[in-house]
């Protein structure tokens, strides 16, 4: 599982990676080839250590938009903004405004809802769920 969780990791970090790359290789060059920063290494949180499936989608949030109070049923969530501006309430934990560049960790099984609160701007990030039981349902909405 260490090995999987590494690989993942990895993964993950150059995917990050090569949307900045992307997004900057016009703006920026560099003689000695692309430069990789880690973000986030992080054991996971309320899996017991054991990951059945990773699951990796990209978040497009249009003005206004917000996505109800929810959970995931082990698994843990990482949101890593590209564009814009994500805000992001944890029960429990307060709410936080996540930028772009900035990455945001949500252990499983807490209840949560994210919104854009820009008025114009489109909110776009990467979304990775790291399950420990694939047999649940990914996502649980919760009546509030």
């Amino acid at each position: 599982m260490n090995l999987i969780r590494r690989e993942f990791f990895h993964l993950a970090g150059a995917a990050v990676a090569g949307i900045a790359v992307a997004r900057n290789a016009a703006a920026q060059t560099s003689p000695t080839g692309p430069k990789l920063t880690q973000i986030l290494r992080s054991d996971l949180q309320g899996q017991d250590q054991k990951v059945q499936e990773t699951v990796v989608s990209v978040l497009e949030m249009g003005p206004g938009a917000a996505a109800p109070w929810h959970m995931h049923p082990g698994a843990q969530e990482i949101l890593f903004v590209f564009e814009g501006g994500l805000t992001v309430e944890v029960e429990g934990q307060g709410t936080k405004i996540i930028k772009a560049g900035e990455i945001g960790l949500i252990p499983a099984e807490i209840p949560h809802l994210a919104r854009n609160e820009s008025a114009s701007g489109t909110t776009k990030a990467l979304v990775t769920h790291s399950r420990a039981d694939k047999e649940k349902p990914l996502i649980v909405v919760l009546k509030r």
